[in-house]
């Protein structure tokens, strides 16, 4: 299968290589200087269980993914409406538009843009980019993805490549755990800079991310969206499970960059003022991370 990465960020450059490593042809689209690095010498797959430099190629440019079966789509949310426009001259008929974004709209807005098969996949992964070419991976890797045409076939190669991947009829209500999650976490460890296992014992960290919880939750309710699982262990067991990790929002704003904060913390708020549901914990994250945003 030839498989590409449109935004070969920590999370495309994970899937991509471990697609790589199990013998598919992949193409990595990303900044010139991740491009260039792996064009030299591989892409530095550094899992817990293996070290290894991985043969693919790389591009800066969107017409790489001609003769793709399946793109995953990994831009950050900000940039979902142009990197479609960009793929969308040179997507195949037959090609699978992966979404492995965090939030919740992402799909249906690269559906309004190109014509090809779109699903959206909820990303369970602790990864981070360690230097040009090199991808770090702290934990986890589990996808959930929307049935299509060609997912069980696309669920079948991630699951040979090593990556635990389940096809499920509510991708919705999944997403929308993920977007708990990060609106848990996400802000709180971009404001303090602390990973995740450090954070939540900070005290009345826990009952902070509990008024989170909760306003995400009534808004999921009044919005008609079926949250699977237990949402109260489930953000306990991201700080468990990841402990090292730092949100990507943290990420964001320690290099100085735009975050996801409008699709996360700032989703809650619109469609809590949109249902009319108070969301005050959230809007005070959304304010405090896009006011550090701003210096």
């Amino acid at each position: 299968m030839k498989v590409v990465v449109m935004g070969a960020g920590a999370v495309g450059c994970y899937y991509g290589g471990m697609l790589a490593r199990a013998g598919h042809e992949v193409v990595l689209i990303g900044r010139p200087q991740h491009v260039d690095a792996i064009s030299r010498r591989g892409l530095r797959l550094e899992t817990q269980a293996f070290d290894e430099h991985i043969p693919l190629a790389a591009s800066t440019n969107a017409s790489a993914v001609q003769g793709a079966k399946l793109v995953l789509f990994c831009v950050k949310s900000t940039d979902t409406h142009s990197a479609a426009l960009a793929i969308k001259p040179f997507l195949a008929p037959d090609t699978l538009v992966l979404s492995l974004q965090n939030g919740v709209e992402n799909a249906d807005e690269v559906r309004n843009v190109v014509s090809q098969e779109v699903a959206a996949a909820v990303v369970y992964v602790a990864t981070e980019m360690a230097g040009p070419g090199h991808v770090r991976h702290h934990g986890r890797g589990e996808l959930v993805i929307e049935p299509s045409k060609t997912s069980v076939e696309v669920a079948q190669a991630l699951i040979a490549a090593g990556v635990p991947t389940e096809i499920s009829d509510n991708v919705r209500g999944a997403l929308w755990a993920k977007l708990i999650l990060n609106c848990a976490y996400n802000a709180l460890s971009a404001i303090t800079q602390l990973p995740y296992g450090q954070l939540v014992q900070g005290e009345g960290v826990t009952a902070v991310m509990r008024d989170i919880v909760d306003e995400c939750v009534a808004v999921a309710k009044a919005d008609g969206v079926t949250v699977p699982g237990n949402v109260d262990a489930a953000v306990r067991m991201i700080a468990e499970t990841m402990p090292g990790q730092y949100s990507s929002t943290a990420q964001d704003l320690s290099r100085g960059k735009r975050s996801e904060i409008d699709h996360l913390n700032g989703l809650i708020v619109r469609r809590g003022e949109a249902l009319g549901v108070a969301t005050p914990s959230n809007r005070l994250l959304h304010t405090l991370v896009k006011v550090i945003e701003s210096k």
